[in-house]
């Protein structure tokens, strides 16, 4: 398979299929991005990434090299396998119309064209109908390149500057998955203007996994995680 590379626009969205084996390299091409992805098994989709179970299974708050992301099934959609930046957001969701409307003024396609205002939540929402899903299948996503941190009375605010131009990160796809991206901003980013970082996005083989692979390695949790996965696999 050779290397498929796109970008994903400021307020784009975007949707893929991919094989078991396959990484994925996602790119904070201009700094400052937010990345939201989903994932769904394209042969149930009812499955799908569950954020409570990845950060309590891996005793953390953050997502970072050597973390998986977990189905609500118990088996693992991916792994970090490389990452320049240290800390993304899996807990704070989607931004909305509304906050989006109330921040940055209200701007739709039909009028405004790639000036426009899109927002995380309707941007998945046009995704997941392209497979026949709906509101009520949307999970809670990750938020790639995104740092949220916490203060004494336990309030939540967007850490600026967490990623720098070209910061990357590599994901190895450990079953078949549907993943959805969107480039929109995250819903704690405050801004004089709508924010609008592109996302590149690489496609290739991922290296085959080895007994010292830090995702598989970094708690027992995850070795669990993986023989879900051989057992799902050798059912299918």
């Amino acid at each position: 398979m050779e290397n498929y590379q796109t970008e994903i626009s400021a307020g784009g969205h975007w949707s893929i299929e991919l094989r078991r084996g396959t990484q994925i390299t996602l790119r904070d091409v201009d700094g400052n991005g937010n990345a939201g992805m989903l994932f769904y098994n394209p042969r149930n989709l009812l499955e799908r990434y569950n954020a409570p179970d990845t950060l309590k299974c891996q005793h953390t708050f953050k997502l970072t090299k050597g973390h998986c992301l977990y189905s609500d099934m118990g088996r693992i959609f991916a792994s970090v396998t490389a990452d320049d930046v240290g800390w993304h957001d899996t807990v704070c969701g989607n931004i909305h119309a509304s906050q989006v409307a109330d921040r940055w003024g209200e701007r739709d396609y039909q009028n405004d064209r790639n000036d426009w205002h899109q927002n995380g939540y309707d941007a998945f929402l046009t995704e997941l109908a392209k497979y026949g899903l709906g509101a009520a299948d949307m999970a809670a996503n990750i938020n790639w390149f995104s740092k949220v941190v916490t203060d004494a009375d336990g309030n939540m605010t967007l850490a600026p500057n967490n990623s720098r131009a070209g910061n990357s990160l590599s994901l190895r796809l450990e079953m078949d998955a549907l993943v959805l991206i969107h480039a929109c901003p995250h819903p704690l980013r405050m801004a004089d203007d709508y924010p609008r970082h592109r996302i590149g996005v690489e496609l290739s083989v991922a290296a085959p996994m080895s007994e010292d692979d830090v995702c598989l390695n970094h708690c027992d949790e995850n070795r669990r995680g993986f023989k879900n996965n051989a057992l799902y696999h050798l059912g299918c």
